[in-house]
């Protein structure tokens, strides 16, 4: 499994093939092949498509070269960075990273040694030669008196090549060609090593790449396979697959396909996929003759979005009301039973799925098990596997897209969002335009969402770095949460006990008596509707609910009294923020909830089990809707 940690992934190249292997030797040369290393976790991907005519624009605008790519493959591996940053794997060797610069909204190029090497001899333009008494090299910042000479111009921050004697330095420049005699810091050396390096004559393809490593695919299909056969063949459940258009559900498709013919594809169209996707999704079942279910989201985002505000990485509510509630909905009315559903997640994929297993369950739709047959395959094992076995894939691939999803997703890229607004201006204007409307009735700056600040409700530290060396004035977080304003926090009662008094300023989106309503899930209510006021018992203790978002939280204990306050005000934001999306009805076991505009509890059903809280989306971004809202803070600071 992956580990998402600093250091090296080793990987093995064949010279004698030109090309990655991917098991324990090369299928056509039977070589084990020369180890090389990538950044961890080295979730390697093909460069397909556009993205290879970044890679060859970014080495042709600095070294006046970009031939020496052509006829060979490319390979990217993702690492750390502001927005997309990828490792260039070439001939076995990482000759640079590309990164998309927030600053110039465009590509830069960092060389790598193995790049300088490599370029040295063939490099037009970008190239810099130094004297032989510089000293020691590495890391040293060399004035412009060192300078002999160099081939052609460049700017501050262009990637170098710099030569010195028999030594060959990937560099930086620190000003500009035109002032680098009279700089003091005129390069920056990076790294330093001996002699050129040759581009292979070898040209190498994809269908080489497939061949040098199909023992491996097989190896990989047959475990995917007799994985899926294995537990299904052990349970009577319909068997589904999740299919996004997407890469991994594709590779998964290959594997249910050759398990199993009984099982129906389901497509969650969230409304705010990409044209291409929706059409490949059809295209591709009727092409195959297989069973295709459609959970549609219809107009269900941007019904919401002015309550919840823009989604963000942290605080992807988005997901809930547009893709879980319509899957929970199909499921239920064609599985009521349950079902068995192959997925396409992955561990390299992310920190949170690092830690997945083959089997799981989603707390959000309860009669749904996933299986994960491909949790431990690379990036690169996917397109191999793809391409063994001849499926057809979604063209945005082809179009620098590393991820497929929802076109306005906060986790897709900045770079990705560039290649939106090129094959689809009319989808990039209505986001932007709506991102702008809510900027500015937040207070926040064009720039806010210029270079991306709003994916973010609390903001990383590379977006507070960057907003510093931008000189933006930025908030420790998003500007659009609602306000917890304590009274007083837990503090002894003088009758005894301990209590805790603050004020949400919730959105008046609903009747009173929904909030009433919300809160038999906490305990057992009396309200008076004309008062606008609840009074809520359980075993923590007693609560008392105002509509003018108002809560009085009193109990035996302090966190028995942080309890139950915290669970009044998950109520309130319930009762106003509901968006019916229905997932919270499914989850009750003892049938408790109707949806009528809002939610309803039957209080003679109800168990007050908690089920319907944990699934809720409101509830679940509970802490980033609300700016103050964790009770344990007022057990140490009185606020007023």
């Amino acid at each position: 499994m992956p580990r998402f940690e600093h250091g090296k992934a080793g990987l093995n190249w064949c010279d004698t093939c030109g090309t990655l292997i991917l098991g324990q030797r090369c299928d056509v040369c039977s070589s084990a092949g020369r180890r090389f290393e990538v950044s961890k976790p080295g979730d390697v991907r093909p460069a397909m498509g556009k993205s290879v005519n970044v890679i060859a624009s970014l080495f042709q605008k600095h070294f006046g070269t970009s031939d020496f790519l052509k006829g060979k493959t490319i390979f990217l591996n993702k690492v750390a960075g502001e927005d997309r940053t990828d490792e260039i794997v070439f001939q076995g060797m990482v000759i640079g990273t590309m990164r998309y610069d927030l600053h110039t909204r465009d590509f830069a190029l960092d060389l790598r040694l193995e790049g300088a090497r490599l370029l040295q001899p063939i490099a037009a333009k970008g190239v810099v030669e130094v004297g032989h008494d510089t000293g020691h090299l590495k890391g040293k910042n060399l004035p412009g008196s060192a300078v002999k000479g160099h081939k052609g111009g460049f700017k501050a921050g262009d990637p170098l090549i710099v030569v010195a004697g028999s030594l060959i330095c990937s560099a930086v420049a620190k000003v500009p060609s035109n002032e680098i005699g009279k700089a003091e810091k005129a390069i920056g050396v990076r790294d330093v090593g001996k002699g050129a390096l040759e581009v292979s004559k070898k040209r190498s393809s994809w269908a080489r790449f497939v061949n040098a490593n199909e023992s491996h695919l097989r190896a990989l299909e047959s475990k995917g396979i007799s994985d899926i056969k294995s537990f299904i063949g052990n349970n009577k459940l319909p068997v589904t697959l999740s299919f996004s258009g997407g890469k991994d559900s594709l590779a998964c498709y290959g594997l249910i396909s050759r398990a199993t013919n009984k099982f129906t594809m389901i497509f969650v169209n969230t409304g705010l996929e990409f044209p291409e996707t929706v059409r490949f999704v059809e295209e591709f079942a009727k092409k195959n003759h297989e069973r295709l279910l459609v959970a549609d989201a219809g107009n269900a985002f941007w019904e919401q979005v002015g309550s919840f505000g823009p989604p963000a990485k942290d605080f992807r509510w988005c997901c809930k009301v547009c893709k879980l509630a319509p899957l929970a909905e199909i499921i239920e009315r064609n599985y009521p039973e349950g079902t068995v559903t192959v997925e396409g997640n992955r561990a390299f994929e992310s920190f949170a799925r690092s830690t997945i297993g083959f089997v799981e369950r989603n707390p959000f739709v309860p009669n749904q098990i996933a299986l994960n047959p491909i949790r431990e395959w690379r990036a690169v094992d996917v397109w191999g596997y793809i391409w063994w076995r001849n499926l057809d894939y979604n063209p945005l691939y082809e179009e620098d897209f590393e991820r497929i999803g929802c076109y306005l997703c906060p986790s897709c890229l900045e770079s990705e969002w560039s290649n939106t607004s090129r094959l689809h201006p009319d989808l990039h204007a209505r986001w932007t335009g709506h991102l702008m409307d809510w900027s500015q009735k937040n207070g926040a700056a064009d720039e806010f969402v210029k270079y991306g600040f709003w994916r973010w409700k609390v903001f990383p530290r590379k977006m507070v770095q960057l907003s510093q060396e931008m000189g933006l004035k930025l908030p420790e977080e998003r500007s659009d949460r609602l306000d917890l304003k304590w009274v007083k926090g837990v503090s002894p009662c003088v009758t005894g006990g301990y209590s805790a008094e603050g004020v949400l300023s919730v959105p008046k989106r609903r009747d009173f008596s929904m909030v009433a309503e919300a809160l038999k899930t906490v305990g057992a209510v009396k309200h008076s509707k004309e008062f606008e006021i609840a009074l809520v018992k359980n075993k923590d203790g007693t609560l008392k609910v105002f509509g003018g978002g108002q809560i009085v939280a009193t109990g035996p204990t302090p966190e028995s009294a942080e309890r139950i306050f915290e669970a009044g005000a998950k109520a309130l934001l319930r009762a106003q923020l509901c968006t019916e999306c229905g997932i919270c009805v499914r989850n009750c076991k003892p049938r408790a909830i109707t949806l009528d505009r809002g939610l309803l509890i039957n209080d003679e059903r109800c168990t007050r089990c908690g089920r319907c809280v944990d699934a809720c989306v409101v509830a679940h971004y509970y802490d980033k809707l609300v700016t103050g809202g964790n009770p344990q803070i007022a057990t140490k600071v009185r606020r007023s």
